[in-house]
């Protein structure tokens, strides 16, 4: 690609196409797929993320129940929650939203959950058969990634692709699924000695590093691809404060290609988390006894 004025690589219009296959395949199922979405306390923000994507479920068809609980809800009642909605035929996918309160520690409660029913890919289980290219659901942002790139029509096979950033959420995870798409990966973070003269190899550069415009334009190889998957709100004469990522704006002077933000991979998140609930829901139907397989008799 020959670098200039970027392209951009927008969220939207490669979240709608993947939520319109979402829909799609979900209407093939003998019901609705069915997401328990799971609330402890009234953060503002979790509300609000929660609702969202409630209302997006029902957008493309599927059903879903918020578990709304009180701030003061134990360990033992969380889990006890999860307990029910794993061994529950009903529920196909269970996401419990965080942060949770500070007295809740969350990594019992997320490795509690159901591997078959985790849309947010975090188990062990799904994140051991992501490196090992098996069958599982895969964290959403890091597929959100993928989907994004797929459907912008950006080569992944082939080429050498740097991730800045070793979050379990985003940066790991998204380097297992460039190796499986046959993308020579390298991982770089803050220990990483001149990160530049590493980015600067990137065919694709995907920056997950949580730090304001860490990337500059000296930083990219003239014609990359760059994915900012970094989102900070940054301070304006106004009061408001504008949105920004890990990478600088100028970064498009140099890239042929680039994710904007807001809206690049931001509504990737919640397009792949309600992919990840027909993929589970699909999965448990073919496993499901069928009656005339199982001699029952249909009445």
């Amino acid at each position: 690609m020959t670098p200039g004025t970027a392209r951009v690589l927008g969220g939207p219009p490669a979240a709608a196409a993947l939520l319109t296959e979402a829909g799609r395949r979900a209407g093939r199922l003998p019901r609705p797929p069915h997401l328990a979405l799971v609330r402890v306390g009234e953060d503002p923000a979790s509300v609000s993320y929660v609702r969202g994507k409630a209302q997006k479920a029902a957008e493309v068809g599927l059903s879903s129940h918020v578990h709304a609980l009180p701030e003061a809800t134990t360990q033992a009642e969380l889990l006890a929650l999860v307990e029910t909605l794993n061994a529950d035929p009903a529920v196909n996918g269970i996401l419990v939203q965080l942060p949770l309160p500070a007295h809740l520690n969350p990594e019992p409660v997320l490795l509690a959950l159901d591997p078959a029913k985790d849309v947010d890919g975090l188990h062990p289980a799904n994140t051991g058969a992501l490196w090992n290219n098996h069958a599982g659901l895969r964290p959403c942002t890091p597929a959100g990634i993928m989907a994004l790139l797929a459907h912008h029509g950006v080569t992944v096979a082939g080429q050498r692709t740097v991730v800045v950033g070793r979050s379990a959420l985003v940066g790991r995870p998204v380097a297992g699924l460039l190796l499986n798409a046959d993308a020579t990966v390298t991982v770089a973070h803050r220990a990483t000695p001149d990160l530049g003269a590493v980015t600067r190899e990137a065919d694709l550069l995907i920056v997950a590093a949580g730090q304001v415009h860490l990337i500059t334009p000296d930083m990219v190889r003239p014609g990359a691809v760059v994915v900012d998957v970094g989102i900070h709100r940054v301070p304006t004469e106004s009061g408001k404060g504008r949105l920004t990522g890990d990478v600088h704006p100028d970064v498009a002077q140099v890239a042929a290609a680039l994710t904007p933000v807001p809206g690049g991979v931001g509504p990737m998140t919640v397009a792949q988390l309600l992919m990840n609930t027909v993929i589970a829901a699909e999965r448990q139907h073919a496993r499901a006894p069928h009656p005339e397989v199982s001699g029952e008799h249909v009445r």
